[in-house]
Formats: structure tokens, C-alpha cells, sequence
């Protein structure tokens, strides 16, 4: 009897005293949190014809051409490049690509946006970006948007299986379209 009570007293002492009994460290939300688009945009429809995962960096009183300045490079996003998956073959502006997934940068511009697609995996920003690996570049549209957006956001748009992929942030949107 003084055995067992003696181990319950020693249980509950280590218990009482173990940073790691029950404490798991989860990470706080990131400054710039990971979503993701598709088309067609409901969950309940199984049959997509596209998804990007991306990270949506925010303004914060920054300028655009700071955080994604014109004539470089961009990661699409923060943190890790964004990725985007073809279910089906498509046409990617005016470029066939075939089905796949492929992580996306851009190169902004005023009047348009040059959007990549390239074979790297697993890339952090744009930092190696090496143009040897690209599957294909198209030409994005530039527009002014009503509103400032404060998060970098992706949204498809579209009907059966042609969809328009806008990206938006500040008050510029870019808008390339992706038929299946």
C-alpha cells in the first residue's frame, strides 16, 4: 500500500515539475499565413482545375514596389514560393502546360506582370530562382483595383473550364486566364 501511494505521489510530483508532460509549443500565427485558391473555388467539387498554396504578405504601410518591386523576380507571395497544380492539361495565358505542380514566380510591371512557372520544388522566395527551370512564361494584365487590398489574395473566376487567375494587392490586379 505505502509503495503505491508513494508512486502516485512521485507521478503527480514529476507531472507537477515536466515541461513536456502535456505543454506542446505550437507556433503562433504567421505575419504572413499560408491560404490557398482553386477553381472551381468550392470545396464540395472534387474536380478542380487548378490550386495555388501561397502566403499572403501585407502591406503595413509599405509600398508594393517595395515588397515586390518591378523588372525582379518575386516569389508570389511571402515565405516559400507559391505552388500552383494543374489537374488537367491547360493553356496558361497563351502557353500549353501540361498537368502538374509547379511553383509559381512573377515578374511585376506596370503595365503587365510576367507570370513563371518553373520545375524547381521546395523554394524559398526567389532567392535561387534560375530562369533554366521554367516551364512556361505568360504575359499578366494590369489593372487598377476599386479597393486597396492590405494582403497579397489569389481568386479564380470563371465558368466550366475556363477561369481567369487575379491576383491583387494594394490597389493593382493582375489577371491571366487558365483554360482547361
Amino acid at each position: 500500500m505505502k509503495k503505491s501511494i508513494l508512486s502516485i505521489v512521485v507521478f503527480v510530483v514529476a507531472l507537477v515539475f515536466s515541461d513536456n508532460a502535456f505543454a506542446q509549443k505550437f507556433s503562433d500565427l504567421d505575419k504572413s499565413p499560408m491560404d490557398a485558391a482553386a477553381y472551381p473555388a468550392s470545396y464540395r467539387v472534387s474536380d478542380k482545375l487548378v490550386k495555388v498554396i501561397y502566403s499572403r504578405p501585407q502591406l503595413k504601410g509599405r509600398g508594393l514596389d517595395k515588397l515586390a518591386p518591378n523588372g525582379k523576380v518575386w516569389r508570389t507571395g511571402a515565405n516559400e514560393a507559391a505552388e500552383i497544380t494543374f489537374y488537367k492539361d491547360v493553356t496558361f495565358g497563351d502557353k500549353a502546360v501540361k498537368a502538374g505542380t509547379y511553383t509559381l514566380f512573377t515578374i511585376p510591371g506596370d503595365k503587365e506582370w510576367t507570370v513563371i512557372l518553373s520545375t524547381a520544388k521546395n523554394v524559398w522566395g526567389a532567392y535561387f530562382y534560375n530562369e533554366s527551370e521554367d516551364v512556361a512564361r505568360a504575359t499578366a494584365k494590369v489593372s487598377k483595383g476599386k479597393n486597396s487590398v492590405e494582403a497579397f489574395s489569389i481568386v479564380f473566376e470563371g465558368k466550366d473550364n475556363e477561369a481567369t487567375m487575379y491576383m491583387g494587392w494594394g490597389d493593382v490586379v493582375v489577371s491571366l486566364p487558365v483554360k482547361g
